[in-house]
């Protein structure tokens, strides 16, 4: 029987139990959960430094250049304007003699400094790089001095002001044969020719 009587007791105590752990479901009350410990901020080692600094902010970007008749180009010689020349050249790829997007953009920078200087008259020289006989170069040449030209009256110059020749492959800016002094070749160069 006594073995009885613990079974019995074991039984009571299950029951018990899962009658309570029902209860306190049911309740709508959860079982109280103690709350966790939140560790305090670590304190500072340098109670005396200053606090960090942001960051300063970019440089801004410098002023475009400002052109007038009366500003720095103006007490140049021809030679000294020529030799730095404020009008960067157009360059061509292979075998073409039509303005890319970026010889547009370059022959636009042009367009804009020549309108601030009205009284220079250019010359604008047609180059090839090394490749090709000197008559198929020539011609290649004009077609570029041309093209140049003609993107510079579309935009509003006066066509009196520049002038054209073809120098073929006659003048190198780099008298390398790799790609990039080819490249380099092949172009429409600004020569300033009168103030």
């Amino acid at each position: 029987m006594r073995i009885r009587s613990s079974r019995v007791s074991i039984g009571w105590v299950v029951l018990f139990g899962g009658a309570m752990s029902w209860q306190i479901a049911c309740s709508g009350n959860p079982p109280p959960v103690e709350p966790e410990e939140v560790p305090a901020p670590a304190p500072s080692q340098d109670f005396g430094a200053p606090p960090p600094t942001p960051p300063e902010p970019p440089a801004p970007l410098p002023a475009p250049l400002e052109l007038s008749p009366d500003g720095e180009f103006s007490t140049l010689t021809l030679e000294e304007l020529n030799r730095d020349s404020p009008l960067e050249p157009v360059f061509f790829s292979l075998d073409n003699a039509e303005l890319d997007t970026r010889a547009q953009l370059a022959a636009e920078a042009a367009a804009e400094v020549l309108r601030s200087y009205p009284t220079w008259m250019v010359t604008i020289e047609g180059h090839c790089d090394e490749r090709g006989t000197p008559e198929y170069n020539l011609g290649l040449g004009e077609r570029r001095a041309m093209a140049a030209r003609e993107y510079l009256v579309q935009l509003g110059l006066d066509p009196s002001r520049l002038r054209t020749v073809s120098y073929g492959k006659e003048f190198p800016f780099d008298p390398g044969s790799d790609d990039a002094a080819l490249a380099a070749n092949r172009r429409a160069h600004f020569v300033i020719t009168s103030k």
